[in-house]
């Protein structure tokens, strides 16, 4: 089967090549695990696997709705942030794209099944990837739409709400669709600072997209959704989607995980300290290290490539960037894992450069 395989998290493959799960630092992945009340809520609702689930996500909508404060008849669930984006191009039907590279690699993917032309806006090394004023530039009346990471994958960067603000107004002024992923907002140490979700009504033409995917570790469950205060897109974007998109698990899961503030509080303790770690022990290694606000790290070492295949033999999986636009195989990605994880990681490294 000759199928090009564009994420981290593909613990299948060194699963059968080696026989062990492998560790995976190459999917950004919270490391606590699912909360325990997912979990329960996942084994109380097979029994309702009988059943079709709710094509329209009601009690989960809900659920959404009280979480992020916005109306229930602005959340449209699918199955994970990915269906989403790939509706979002469906529905929009755009004829030219904008977006910045490097970044998800799933925004130029969907935008290209919907026969959309796509434009690149280079993020530079030498500012760390940081976005700047510059990119107001770029938007001009040919663009349809426009996707944003924020924080951005693989940077970890966030854009200053100051200019994603100036950004958005920018956007509805030339009739441009925007879209911001915050699917990593919750990692952020003040999330509330960063997220584009207060001025959801100011502008019609953006929307947010979340997921449980990665915060609360659930990635298997698929389950994502986007905000929109748009009534005719989201109508449209239902109609564009598969009926039954999100499973009876998945929506049981995803109600769960919503009342779980201590976990979202224990995760960002986690992260925080435990990037720092890792940054502090890969400088030490040699590597270049760039700022980064989220779950995540990019840094640049002289033979990465080779490095991290010497780790996959080893079991242990980071994100080569070389199919990021505007990376190259210099490049490497790590998830923040816990402490322990993340010393097998350091001496695997440490180990591999000796080697």
């Amino acid at each position: 089967m000759c199928v090009n395989l564009i994420h981290g998290g593909d613990v299948y493959s060194v699963q059968k090549e080696q026989g062990k799960v492998p560790l995976d630092f190459s999917a950004n992945i919270n490391p606590l695990g699912m909360p325990p009340g997912a979990i329960k809520a996942v084994l109380d609702s097979l029994e309702e696997c009988v059943h079709y689930p709710d094509p329209l996500c009601r009690a989960l909508r809900d659920a959404v709705s009280a979480y992020e404060g916005v109306s229930a008849e602005q959340v449209v669930c699918g199955n994970g942030a990915a269906d989403l984006i790939f509706r979002i191009a469906a529905a929009a039907k755009p004829r030219t794209a904008l977006l910045p590279a490097p970044t998800f690699a799933e925004y130029e993917q969907a935008l290209l099944t919907a026969g959309c032309n796509c434009r690149f806006y280079p993020l530079e090394e030498t500012n760390d990837f940081a976005f700047t004023e510059d990119f107001l530039r770029e938007l001009t009346p040919e663009i349809d739409i426009l996707f944003l990471c924020n924080p951005n994958n693989p940077t970890g960067r966030t854009i200053e709400q100051d200019l994603l603000l100036q950004i958005a107004e920018r956007c509805k002024n030339l009739s441009i669709r925007l879209v911001v992923d915050e699917c990593f907002n919750d990692f952020l140490n003040e999330p509330e600072k960063h997220t584009m979700k207060p001025h959801l009504n100011r502008y019609p033409n953006m929307l947010l997209l979340k997921a449980f995917t990665k915060i609360y570790a659930m990635p298997g469950l698929r389950c994502g959704y986007a905000l929109c205060s748009d009534p005719h897109f989201i109508d449209v974007l239902y109609a564009v989607g598969q009926p039954w998109s999100v499973s009876v698990p998945a929506q049981r899961a995803g109600i769960a995980a919503l009342t779980d503030e201590a976990y979202l509080r224990e995760t960002r303790q986690c992260i925080r300290e435990e990037r720092t770690w890792l940054a502090r022990h890969l400088e030490q290694l040699g590597a270049k290290v760039y700022p980064t606000e989220a779950n995540y790290i990019l840094f640049r070492m002289e033979n990465a490539e080779s490095i991290r295949k010497r780790l996959a033999n080893k079991g242990v999986l980071v994100r080569g960037c070389g199919n990021y636009r505007g990376l190259n195989d210099h490049y490497l990605r790590i998830a923040v894992r816990g402490r322990k994880e993340n010393e097998q990681l350091i001496a695997a490294l440490k180990n591999s450069l000796e080697g």
